[in-house]
């Protein structure tokens, strides 16, 4: 079992994350103790939906300051009115997990004003994997835990994009017409990294463009997906304005095109690496509590860099190659980069499946193992502009 990163919180806190990801091993750990409501139980949730005020009866007589566990909380959304008294009555805490915000977001419900914070549990990462950090197998079949304890996780991944997203679209009856999501899935999961064409999109899997950006809607909102948006200077009028596409883990990407079986091709490589990277960095933000958002950088003559992070000190810019070698020509975008917002206010990395480091002029080139200790050591967001 590999200690997870994300930190125990000292009040509530709603916990979402997609399913797969560890979250009630991660509870089960740091709670140990706590009185658990699992409403993945049917008759759990069929129980607490009929008579919600159950839940204060049953927790009322715990001491202050006690912990108390509802697992899959949008499934019953109205108990969170009862948490809420728990919480102002008997100063109770509360772990509130889920997969999907969708139905508390969108259901005028109770969401505590506050009262609890939300965090997201990622897939591994390479700081929780440490020494068992295998690059070669993380990029085709990722990062959920059972995909990297399983001696062989193809069956594993196939039944999670064939069997769970299916079931979980159709219990939260986020669409009605399953076998157009189907399509949407693999096509979708083709473009993952790339910026997205939704009228493309409609027309391979054979509907209207508006169905496909709900689709895409049930993805962020499942935690399955995220949009990238690009960086637009506000007097900058010829960047490109179109967002990307990345799933939240690269080993379920592959299974939902259907190419587990297959060695990943030099074609599939370069996303599958941008995937990892950029999921790498958005959980280290998230873990170290830092609000820094992420973006792509492409200018309107096609110069790009995979990711750019604006920083309290400025900005540092990243471009991923699935490349043993680095070659002169990756580091166009990052050149470009730099003179468009200030030398002195970027930081650039290179980071590919090569093994020595090296500095092409203003660029730090690293193996990737490399860059993600110093990522998560801390040295590539948090020091910014004052490391050497």
């Amino acid at each position: 079992m590999y200690t997870r990163l994300l930190p125990t919180p000292a009040r509530s806190i709603f916990l979402f994350g997609p399913r797969g990801t560890g979250k009630s091993t991660w509870i089960r750990s740091r709670f140990p103790d706590a009185v658990s409501y699992d409403l993945l139980d049917t008759g759990e949730a069929l129980r607490l939906s009929k008579e919600p005020q159950a839940l204060y009866r049953e927790l009322a007589a715990l001491p202050p300051h006690s912990w108390a566990v509802i697992d899959e909380v949008q499934k019953v959304p109205q108990l969170l009115d009862e948490v809420h008294r728990l919480m102002e009555s008997r100063r109770l805490r509360f772990v509130l997990s889920g997969s999907s915000a969708r139905k508390l977001r969108r259901g005028g419900v109770n969401l505590l004003a506050g009262r609890a914070v939300t965090k997201s549990m990622m897939p591994l990462v390479s700081a929780e994997m440490a020494s068992d950090l295998d690059v070669a197998r993380i990029l085709p079949f990722g990062a959920l835990p059972m995909a990297v304890t399983e001696a062989d996780p193809k069956d594993y991944l196939r039944t999670y994009a064939e069997t769970y997203l299916m079931q979980e679209v159709q219990a939260e009856a986020l669409t009605r017409n399953l076998g157009a999501f189907a399509r949407f899935l693999e096509v979708a999961a083709r473009q993952n990294a790339q910026m997205t064409n939704a009228s493309s999109i409609a027309r391979d899997v054979g509907v209207n463009r508006r169905t496909v950006q709900s689709h895409f809607e049930i993805l962020t909102d499942t935690l399955l997906g995220y949009w990238l948006p690009p960086w637009r200077l506000k007097s900058a009028n010829k960047q490109v304005r179109q967002s990307k596409f990345y799933f939240f883990d690269s080993g379920v990407a592959r299974a939902l095109t259907g190419r587990l079986p297959y060695p990943p091709t030099d074609q599939e490589l370069g996303p599958l690496a941008e995937t990892f990277i950029l999921n790498e960095l958005r959980a280290y933000l998230a873990y170290s509590a830092l609000d820094y958002k992420l973006h792509f950088w492409r200018s309107y003559d096609g110069a790009e860099v995979d990711v750019l992070c604006e920083t309290a000190a400025g900005f540092v810019a990243v471009e991923v190659k699935a490349s043993s070698r680095w070659e002169k020509r990756f580091n166009r975008g990052l050149h470009r980069v730099r003179e468009d917002l200030g030398k002195g206010r970027t930081v650039c990395y290179g980071v590919y499946l090569g093994e020595r480091q090296a500095l092409w002029d203003d660029i730090r080139v690293l193996p990737m193992v490399t860059f993600l200790k110093r990522l998560w050591g801390g040295e590539i967001i948090r020091c910014g502009l004052t490391q050497t």
